[in-house]
């Protein structure tokens, strides 16, 4: 197999959002991927993104991006989850897409885009980037290793506070946290433990964010009698920093791994990271930490770029995200909302005179 940054195919960005320009268009620069060119709906945000990262070319409309004879190609799709299945309408049979999350607005929506990849035949991949963050593949590799004995616990706190007003389509959105955020974790869960076998959730407003449709939320994925995975989120707490906290905490039977997301504390700006690990293998055992270079913004989208461009050449047989894979997340985040709108057990149902 050829070294996977070898293969680097030209990019073809379809949006100019913040997530392009903070993320996608960093990573692609760190890596060395060739951009060629870059759509949006909003020339003038288009223009300014291409300006700044040195993009030679601006297309005016979808239909000049299918126009376009370059090969080989990658196409980076980074629009709204309702907006992704009419994009890909205008995509060549055969070509390799990346597709910014959440994989369509619902479960509908996912399973629509699915059967429309397979009926056109695209590598398709869905841009869960957090997988490949370098602190995530450092736990896993302390996981594969043994390091940290069974694993049996997996904790996702996040109390910060988050500026949603940067993503101003979310306020038209009926969907936010679990769809458009918390999606992340429960993709990270999956990529270690499998598909759950049950989610229990539930998800919120709050008086300051009332014009969202929910800012907390609940996740409970279900893996039996002897495995705990639980995501809990807090985008409200407006009482600096002093009190805020964003980690992932893997627990085994002999040992843990705790990593603090710097990237969600005084977003979009940032404190650095922290990775720290214990394992009662060794002679001494205490809580050490462990350098690792980069971070989740911008680093991870190399991985997920990266898989597409690698099955696309035939490196691999398909992308470790791709949507036939992704389709699962969206499953249990669509049970998460209907768990959520179901509702707990009441105490009429338990308490009798």
């Amino acid at each position: 197999m050829k070294d996977p940054l070898s293969y680097k195919a030209s990019i073809v960005i379809i949006g100019a959002g913040g997530i392009v320009n903070d993320a996608h268009l960093p990573a692609y620069q760190l890596a060395g991927f060739h951009v060629a060119g870059i759509y949006d709906v909003d020339k003038q945000k288009a223009n300014a993104t291409a300006l700044k990262f040195n993009i030679p070319l601006v297309f005016d409309s979808m239909e000049d991006i299918g126009r376009l004879n370059l090969s080989p190609m990658v196409y980076d799709v980074a629009v709204p989850g309702s907006a992704i299945r009419k994009v890909l309408d205008y995509l060549p049979a055969g070509s390799a897409v990346l597709i910014q999350k959440p994989m369509g607005d619902n479960y509908q929506e996912a399973k629509a885009i699915l059967q429309y990849s397979r009926d056109k035949n695209l590598v398709a991949a869905i841009n869960f980037q957090l997988r490949y963050a370098p602190f995530i593949k450092a736990a896993r590799k302390l996981i594969l290793l043994g390091a940290l004995g069974q694993l049996c616990d997996i904790e996702i706190n996040i109390n910060v506070f988050t500026p949603w007003h940067l993503w101003t389509f979310l306020y038209q959105s009926p969907r936010v946290e679990i769809l458009y955020h918390s999606i992340h974790y429960i993709d990270l869960v999956r990529t270690f433990l499998g598909n759950p076998n049950s989610v229990y959730a539930k998800t919120v407003k709050h008086p300051d964010m009332s014009q969202l449709a929910s800012v907390r939320s609940n996740i409970i994925m279900d893996y039996g009698d002897t495995v705990r995975a639980n995501i809990i989120t807090n985008h409200c707490h407006k009482f600096g920093l002093q009190q805020q906290h964003s980690y992932i905490k893997f627990e085994g039977t002999q040992g843990a791994v705790k990593i603090d997301l710097g990237l969600l504390m005084n977003y979009p700006h940032g404190v650095a990271d922290r990775f720290q690990y214990i394992t009662l293998t060794s002679n001494e055992p205490e809580w050490k930490t462990l350098e690792v270079e980069g971070s989740w913004f911008p680093h991870a989208f190399i991985g997920s770029m990266e898989q597409v461009m690698q099955a696309a050449a035939g490196q691999i047989p398909q992308p470790d995200n791709s949507v036939e894979d992704c389709i699962y997340t969206m499953a249990c985040v669509e049970a998460a909302y209907v768990s959520g709108e179901r509702g707990g057990v009441t105490l009429n149902e338990i308490y009798t005179n």
